[in-house]
């Protein structure tokens, strides 16, 4: 008897642990083109940096840790990161959330459902052929465009001038 309490016990801990993870997985969004399009064009003194990637991808997944690490070194200035994952629909729950929760992405993560690439590609950036990653950081007066994965040095010396324009 002791051991079956014990063992609803631990039971009961794991679940309530994982459980506890729900609402982060919550925060990823599903969104169509047409829903995701304002968050492209904030007109506020906030930088923006909006990647697309997808899990699949091996540049996308291998520049996420230069991504975390200058979302953490300008947490307390106006900069705000966006990752726009290109994943299947159907993997969200068997791939995207688990890679966002094992990853510890505290970023905020929409799922793009369109599968109309070619009308929405060209809204995004008229320069982009559509490959991943792609990254777009902007703010009021600028709006840049990148086709290349980053490492942190390069992130950074970017994202440093844009932060100190006027």
């Amino acid at each position: 008897m002791k051991r079956l309490i014990s063992i609803l016990i631990t039971f009961l801990f794991v679940s309530q642990t994982l459980s506890s993870k729900v609402p982060d997985a919550k925060r990823i969004r599903v969104l169509n083109y047409d829903q995701l399009e304002p968050y492209l064009n904030f007109r506020n003194d906030t930088v923006y940096l909006v990647n697309f990637w997808a899990t699949w991808c091996a540049p996308c997944v291998a520049e996420l840790p230069a991504i975390k690490a200058v979302e953490k070194k300008y947490s307390d200035k106006k900069f705000k990161v966006l990752l726009v994952s290109l994943d299947m629909p159907g993997h969200l729950k068997s791939r995207l959330t688990p890679f966002v929760l094992s990853h510890k992405i505290t970023s905020d993560v929409f799922l793009l459902d369109d599968p109309n690439q070619n009308r929405w590609i060209d809204k995004v950036d008229k320069a982009w052929s559509g490959e991943i990653p792609f990254t777009l950081i902007y703010g009021k007066d600028f709006r840049d465009s990148y086709t290349q994965p980053f490492d942190f040095k390069t992130l950074d010396s970017i994202i440093n001038r844009k932060i100190k324009m006027p």
